[in-house]
This record gives C-alpha cells, sequence and structure tokens, in this order.
C-alpha cells in the first residue's frame, strides 16, 4: 500500500479515520501514517546532535584551539592572502557557511518539489553532513582549514536536509494536528541531543581516566555525533515516503533554478506569508543570539565557571523537552498564534530578568536557564507548524527554504545589535537588555498579522484553533 509502483496508491491521510462506517483499509492507513510519523520524528533525533554537541559545545573552542597551534609567528592565521586572528577563525569559518546557505537553501527546496524525490535529497544531505561531521575526527595538529572545510560542509547538508525535512509536515498532519506533530518532533530532537551531549560532557570530563588527553575525547564526540546523524537517518528513510508532485506546473518549469525564479515572483501574492517570515524573522534573531551569546554574558558579567555553563546547557536540553511537549498541548486549547505570543513575553521577561542578576549568582542563573528551556522548543516548534499553514500546496520546501533564511541567514543581526551596544556603553548588562527590541518588535508583528486570513490567502483550510 504505500509503494507508489503500486496501481491506484494514494498518500496515506492526514487525519486518523474516525466515522463509524469508515472503510476496511482505513485501520491500515492510520498505522501506516502514525509509521510514518514516528520516522519523521526520529530524524529531529538525529540531527539535533549536530546543534547540540557540534556547532553549540565543542567544535568552537576546538577549531579555535587548532587554529591558535597553526599560528605564525605574528600571531596571526594566513588564509588567502589575508592575516586571521585564531579567536576569530570559527566566527569566520560559521558566517561563510550561513552564506552559502542562503544560496543553497531555496534551490533545494526548489529541486523536492519539482521532483517530488524528498527521500533521495533528505538522505544525501544527511549522508553527506554526516560524513563531514565524522571527518572532523581527523581535525587535529594544526589542520584548521580542514575543519573550516568540513563543518561548512557539514553545516550546508544540515540546513538543506532540515529545509526537505521540514517539507513533510503538511504530509503528516492535517491543519488541526501540526502543532501537536510539530511539538513532538522538537521534543524528539531535545531527548536526541541530551543524551548524547550527557555522553560526550563524561566523556571529556573523564579523559584523564580514560587515557585520553582533551583534544582526543573532542574529536571522539564530534565523530561520534556524526555517526549518530548518519545512522539514524537510515532508520527515518525506511519510514518516510515520497509523494506524487502536488503542483502540476513544478513538473513543467525545467531546472530548480527556473523554478526557484518562478516561486519568488509568485510570492508577492502571499504578502500574508512574507509577513509571517517577516515577524519570524524578527523574533527567532532574538531568540537566537540569545542561545549563542548567553555563555559569554555568563562568563563575561557573572563570572560563572564553565562547569556551570555546562550544567546549564544540558539542563536547557532536558527542560526544553517538557516545554515542547506542554507549549504544544497549549496550542491545541487556545492556537499556536497565542501562546507563541505568550511565549515572545517570556523571552523578554528572559531579558529584563538578565540585567538583574547577580554576579556569580548560580541558582539565579540555572532558574533563567530552566525559563529558556520551557519557551525555546515551543517558540521554534510552534513557529515550523504555523508556518506550515502559510504555504500554497505543493511549493513547501521551497517555503521552508526561505524560513530556514530566515532563520539562518540573518542571524548576525542579533549579535551586531549586541556587540555595538557593548562597544557604545561598555557593559554586558545594557547589551544583553538590548535583544528585547527583537521580540518586542516580532510580538507586534505577529499580533498584527491576521493568521486565519494567510492561511485561507494561501489556498489552505484554517484550524479550529489559530
Amino acid at each position: 500500500m504505500l509503494d507508489r509502483s503500486v496501481t491506484g496508491w494514494h498518500p496515506a491521510p492526514v487525519t486518523a479515520p474516525s466515522a463509524a462506517g469508515a472503510a476496511a483499509d482505513e485501520p491500515t492507513a492510520e498505522r501506516a501514517l502514525r509509521r510514518e510519523r514516528f520516522g519523521w520524528y526520529s530524524y529531529d533525533w538525529a540531527m539535533s546532535v549536530f546543534n547540540t554537541s557540534v556547532t553549540t559545545v565543542f567544535l568552537g573552542p576546538y577549531l579555535t584551539s587548532v587554529a591558535e597551534d597553526a599560528v605564525g609567528e605574528d600571531g596571526r592565521l594566513p588564509v588567502l592572502g589575508l592575516d586571521i586572528p585564531p579567536g576569530s577563525w570559527f566566527s569566520y569559518v560559521l558566517s561563510v557557511s550561513v552564506v552559502l546557505q542562503v544560496l543553497v537553501l531555496p534551490l533545494t527546496g526548489a529541486v523536492a518539489d519539482r521532483t517530488g524525490r524528498k527521500r533521495q535529497l533528505l538522505g544525501g544531505f544527511a549522508a553527506l553532513g554526516a560524513l563531514a561531521t565524522t571527518g572532523l575526527f581527523f581535525v587535529a595538529d594544526g589542520r584548521y582549514l580542514l575543519g573550516a572545510l568540513l563543518f561548512v560542509v557539514a553545516n550546508i547538508s544540515f540546513g538543506a536536509a532540515t529545509v526537505v525535512y521540514y517539507s513533510w509536515l503538511p504530509d503528516l498532519a492535517g491543519p488541526d494536528e501540526r502543532d501537536a506533530v510539530s511539538s513532538k518532533g522538537w521534543a524528539f530532537g531535545y531527548v536526541g541531543g541530551a543524551l548524547l551531549l550527557a555522553v560526550h560532557l563524561g566523556l571529556v570530563l573523564g579523559a584523564d581516566s580514560l587515557g585520553l588527553t582533551t583534544g582526543e575525547a573532542v574529536r571522539i564526540c564530534l565523530a561520534s555525533a556524526g555517526l549518530w546523524w548518519g545512522a539514524f537517518t537510515v532508520f527515518t528513510l525506511s519510514r518516510l515516503r515520497d509523494r506524487p508532485v502536488r503542483d502540476p506546473d513544478a513538473v513543467r518549469t525545467g531546472t530548480g533554478f527556473r523554478q526557484l525564479a518562478t516561486t519568488l515572483r509568485e510570492m508577492r501574492a502571499f504578502p500574508l506569508t512574507l509577513w509571517f517570515l517577516g515577524a519570524y524573522l524578527l523574533f527567532n534573531d532574538g531568540v537566537q543570539t540569545v542561545i549563542s551569546l548567553s555563555a559569554t554574558y555568563a562568563t563575561e558579567e557573572l563570572g560563572l565557571e564553565q562547569d556551570v555553563l555546562t550544567g546549564a546547557i544540558l539542563m536547557v536540553q532536558v527542560v526544553a523537552i517538557a516545554g515542547a511537549l506542554g507549549l504544544g498541548r497549549l496550542a491545541g486549547v487556545y492556537g499556536a498564534k497565542r501562546v507563541v505570543l505568550g511565549a515572545l513575553v517570556a523571552w523578554i521577561g528572559v531579558l529584563l530578568a538578565a540585567f538583574f542578576l547577580q554576579e556569580g549568582a548560580v541558582a539565579q542563573f540555572y532558574a533563567l536557564a530552566a525559563v529558556i528551556g520551557l519557551v525555546q522548543g515551543g517558540t521554534q516548534a510552534l513557529s515550523r507548524s504555523l508556518f506550515s499553514q502559510l504555504i500554497p500546496a505543493g511549493k513547501e520546501a521551497e517555503y521552508y527554504g526561505f524560513y530556514e533564511i530566515s532563520d539562518r541567514g540573518t542571524s548576525w543581526l542579533g549579535p551586531l545589535a549586541f556587540g555595538l551596544t557593548y562597544q557604545l556603553t561598555g557593559s554586558y548588562r545594557l547589551a544583553i537588555v538590548s535583544l528585547v527590541v527583537f521580540f518586542v518588535a516580532g510580538f507586534v508583528a505577529l499580533a498584527l498579522l491576521p493568521m486565519r486570513r494567510a492561511v485561507v490567502a494561501a489556498g489552505n483550510t484554517p484550524p479550529e484553533k489559530l
């Protein structure tokens, strides 16, 4: 029944059958849908370790140390005729990968929608990213260029695979189910990320007792994250199924480049969808900046030690599981838009509270980290499901490509505001509170968006609760 080569095959329904006179094959279709959803959840489990263990925790400090070992007599790295300080190396590498993602992600979505070969694209990008991540094991002895190349490949592959993965959501859940399904997927990701991160932290902290140097332990952590990503992707691909191309114009547009150009022109016909992307750009930039710079604030302003930060990172992963599921349930009662707006109010409260945190106050810092964990996963999971309601049928992967650009391609705005505020005032407290403007602006933009009208304008059926 799930094989598209079988005559008369149709995609499994996205809502569970409930009529008393249901056809005999409906229970089979319901089981197939549950099976496929579980496979979709499992990719969040697979990929989240890259964000958590590689990008957030280990690679930045490790690649910086590798670069420091390779500096010349002037203490600089020779790269393309430029002299770069080793402390800036990872941030530059990260920036390059983000710029390239802005070019690659929409094209990836166009190819996925035009061909309908989402399983092959997801598998290909995930395999390339996992191999590049595993290859980070060989980054040592001053091989900073190898580390940069492997991370750029891995991060681009991660973003491209994420675009394809997100585009399955409308196929797997009806309008009233997407908040719950998206939230459950995000929770799976936090469970996987937290489990492997706990193992990694144990390995690094116990490196001496295992006869390893800290660098060797970190290399094992990076490689195992790639193996985890690749291995669980195999399980995901065994459960997910391609759908027939729903937009007949997509097949006739020729190359992915041509279809992408067509979509860019057509997006002007959906101004409310673009409105949502603008609102998401604002508040998500605030979210990403708080996540990426909270460690800097904690060490430089609050004087907290690395073991406190490590414990806080792990705690956020665990608390975020309950947060994603809890906010998903609230969305079923009050609507996703209202819950996201409430979460943005909580983010504003977090920043204001951070301004008043006392130096060296570990308990206060952990309490604030717990609040971040509660709202972080729910904010992102519900934003993902909200956006799925605003995509014209057959354009899911392309539109999620632009969604990911809003997630990644503008992530420099918040850090820029943070850095400029600190440069002008010399205060990390004023720098952290300056990020409130992103949450306030995003809140206002989202609050003013007529979601139900936006869903109808995209040609979709609105859920009961928005």
